[in-house]
């Protein structure tokens, strides 16, 4: 389960297959392999073995292990007991020793063997490239893993025994042991290089006692929050013996101990120690409020009862501390895991433009070759894409729309068959070229291309009655309609002097493109006003008038 150890591996042969023997196979192979072993170190939970520290005292021994200390790694879930029984049975002549202080000068020189066994705990070194905060899970394998110190605490009073509080002269007398190797390696075993010892004074001990629970709340609360089918009786029994004060005492010990003005007044150096201290009683409410949070949501039915004695005691601790100690406040990973933008809103920020609807006004930022986003949209129908526009140019005319309506029916009524064929065909073929061509692009944009026609000239034109017809035109102005060529952009201008292909009124000729096939009578009544304005002007009837 050295997981870390494989991923290293299995880049160095990742290097290999691809640039030296570019064998894909087996590097898309290896690379599902390490995504496994990745996604184990985050999910699966690894049993922490234990570390003994073993004496071989005395002349009995052989010399490679006589009056040495080794450091041993024990196997999963083996507890002292277990280790020493196996120990022992390497060596069934040996005494085990009942003290974990060094032996004398009389026990290494004497004749018999003297085993010394006692647990010892792992230094955590973490590797340079962990700069920042990073989950427990993940630095949980080197807090077992690739360590070389190794560390004995033992309690020693100091000066007069106060009967009512047991921290205040309570001294820890710790060694440190660093091995030749760091373990594991390729034994489970290594010898001890060199041993030095340290004293902690009893504020320094409740400093660090008060760090390390904070840090084992965290942790807990960390492991509830990314797999909430873990089980919830450690977190229970964790939260309990904190809050509760009939269970450890809580850290109303260290006030009675280190926050009295004798104290302060004996020490005065202590004062930053004090203030730390204090600090880190303070920032232990928010993490339990975390963790009873948790509890709540997970407790059963049977241990409701519990976990509302035990709410009862944090609000009561909660209270005095924020009023002794002041109020903190979490903005941790924890939150932001659980607060991070919901799917919905981030599928709605990166959906792509193509699947949502276009409106009128975005068409005109289309590029030219896009397809049209709506029928009509190829240059020849209006109607459909401007409705409202439309009608309201002929606004000051429905007066006369009646009128006209009837004329261009009648009008419609002449035309012979040999001229609806010629129509027909000329559609047909203006059609097909048009589908092969690039799309054309319509304009919204509202802008004069030339100076308005007067007034009086316009209701002239349209009071007209000339339409279009095959009767022969003059021979000066018969002349063969213009190719119709694609355009990449064709602006529609909404003005009375409407410009169809950009043709001006005296580039037209008298016989213009052919219309499109038209769907029912009003499709063209607006097409035709048009028409009759780029048509050659010929002076109205009086009657008109």
């Amino acid at each position: 389960q050295m997981w870390e150890e494989a991923i290293a591996l299995g880049k160095e042969l990742a290097e290999q297959y691809e640039n030296e023997m570019f064998d894909y196979e087996q590097l898309s192979e290896l690379l599902r392999k390490q995504a496994q072993f990745y996604e184990n170190i985050v999910k699966v939970i690894r049993p922490k073995p234990d570390y003994f520290a073993v004496g071989y005292y005395g002349q009995g021994f052989p010399t490679f292990i006589r009056n040495k200390v080794f450091i041993y790694r024990g196997k999963e879930y083996e507890r002292r007991e277990d280790f020493e029984a196996r120990l022992l049975t390497q060596f069934p002549n040996a005494e085990k020793m009942k003290t974990t202080s060094p032996p004398g000068e009389d026990i290494k020189t004497s004749s018999g063997q003297y085993i010394q066994c006692f647990t010892v705990k792992p230094k955590l070194d973490l590797p340079s490239k962990f700069h920042r905060p990073v989950s427990e899970q993940i630095v949980s394998f080197y807090r077992v893993n690739e360590v070389q110190r190794f560390e004995y605490s033992r309690p020693v009073r100091k000066g007069e025994k106060n009967p009512d509080n047991e921290f205040a002269n309570m001294w820890i007398e710790r060694t440190i042991y660093v091995t030749a190797y760091k373990l594991p390696g390729i034994l489970r075993w290594f010898e001890v290089k060199s041993v030095f010892m340290v004293e902690i004074s009893p504020l320094e001990n409740a400093i660090e006692t008060m760090q390390l629970t904070n840090d084992k709340i965290n942790n807990m609360v960390q492991q509830h929050l990314s797999d909430p089918n873990l089980p919830i009786n450690p977190l229970s029994m964790l939260l309990n013996g904190i809050v509760d004060p009939a269970v450890m005492g809580g850290f109303a010990n260290y006030e009675k101990a280190f926050f009295t003005e004798k104290y302060m007044h004996e020490h005065p150096e202590d004062h930053d120690k004090i203030e730390k201290l204090k600090d880190l009683i303070a920032w232990q409410i928010p993490f339990l409020a975390e963790g009873i949070r948790i509890h709540g949501e997970k407790v059963t039915e049977a241990l409701r009862p519990f976990h509302e004695r035990m709410e009862a005691c944090f609000r009561q601790l909660r209270d005095k501390v924020e009023k002794q100690y002041g109020v903190r406040a979490i903005l941790s990973s924890l939150e932001e895991r659980r607060g991070s933008r919901p799917r919905s809103m981030v599928r709605s920020f990166t959906m792509p433009s193509s699947s949502r609807p276009l409106s009128v006004a975005s068409v005109s930022s289309l590029s030219s070759d896009s397809t049209p986003s709506r029928p009509g949209s190829d240059g020849f129908v209006l109607e459909p894409l401007l409705p409202k526009k439309m009608h309201s140019r002929s606004q000051d005319k429905l007066d006369k729309d009646d009128l006209d309506k009837d004329k261009k029916e009648k009008k419609k009524e002449k035309r012979n068959s040999k001229h609806q064929e010629i129509f027909d065909k000329e559609f047909k073929s203006t059609d097909i070229s048009l589908q092969q061509a690039e799309a054309v692009i319509l304009s919204e944009t509202i802008s004069p291309l030339r100076p308005q026609r007067p007034k009086s000239q316009v209701l002239n034109v349209m009071s007209s009655e000339r339409r279009f017809s095959v009767s022969p035109a003059p021979l000066g102005s018969q002349l063969t309609p213009p190719p119709i060529t694609p355009r990449t952009k064709l602006s529609f201008s909404i003005q009375p002097n409407l410009e169809l292909n950009g043709m001006s009124s005296s580039d037209i000729p008298d016989l213009p493109p052919p219309l499109p096939l038209k769907g029912s009578t009003a499709d063209y009544g607006n097409l035709l006003e048009s028409q009759d304005l780029i048509s050659p002007t010929t002076s109205p009837p009086a009657h008109q008038r």
